[in-house]
């Protein structure tokens, strides 16, 4: 199994299933057939576990003696918490980092619908939103398939500023690309041509079709919903952020 080379660390409801797909048909790339391994943030991870060891964790998510593509990850969380760009730093300094990002009230929004469909959150969006804060106390740690940290982080995921901070602060900048999920969208063979060069690899060879899968089906709540306003006054300072943020 070689080296993990890139990730698609983040950020959740922001085009990373698309993008992953889009990459997965690369001849020279190579992603797990679910695509997110789940490895860093596994509730049995070992701190003390060295890179060969991470590489067999790995493993099973590969097909077996592809050692010419390069391999990369697409599990979004990996960019949310300072520990686990820390074990990502111990085992690969040299990785590389890719990150979509999106209007954070939107993604917030994305989260919520998503976790109301699964049947994980049964709270009203408005106190959702409201106590966040309240349902994550004494779960910062917390990798359980029903962490709060999880399912219930709307408001701490949009904080882009702090997560790319902190990447920056363990790799260089020549290994993290920030993208617009609205360009992925939009131009997918332009922004995937951009991603390939930054891997090293050839562009597509094709223009691509465009994958809507970036709202997951959910119904979206219309642009006059009280939702929209709460959420944009409760995240005003990530929203300059992540203005701030896109090149």
């Amino acid at each position: 199994m070689p080296r993990v080379q890139f990730l698609i660390g983040g950020v959740q409801k922001c085009g990373t299933s698309a993008l992953a797909a889009y990459l997965a048909e690369h001849p020279q790339l190579c992603l797990p057939a679910d695509k997110e391994a789940h490895v860093f943030d596994a509730p049995d991870f070992d701190d003390a576990a060295a890179a060969a060891e991470v590489d067999k964790r790995y493993a099973a998510h590969f097909p077996p003696g592809d050692d010419t593509r390069l391999h990369g990850d697409a599990t979004p969380i990996y960019c949310l918490h300072p520990r686990l760009v820390e074990r990502i730093a111990r085992y690969n300094p040299g990785m590389r980092w890719i990150i979509l990002l999106r209007d954070p009230v939107e993604r917030a929004l994305s989260h919520y619908r998503m976790e109301r469909a699964r049947g994980t959150d049964a709270w009203p969006l408005l106190p959702a939103m409201l106590f966040e804060s309240w349902r994550l106390r004494g779960h910062h740690d917390d990798w359980s398939e029903v962490s709060p940290l999880r399912r219930h982080s709307y408001r701490l995921r949009g904080d882009y500023a702090s997560q790319l901070a902190c990447l920056r602060r363990h790799f260089p900048a020549s290994q993290l690309l920030v993208l617009h999920q609205q360009s992925l969208a939009d131009d997918p063979t332009t922004t995937v041509g951009r991603v390939c060069a930054f891997l090293g690899v050839p562009p597509p060879a094709a223009p691509l079709a465009e994958r809507r899968v970036f709202e997951g089906g959910y119904r979206p709540y219309p642009a006059w919903h009280p939702a929209r306003w709460l959420l944009r006054w409760l995240l005003r300072r990530e929203v300059r952020e992540f203005r701030t943020q896109m090149p």
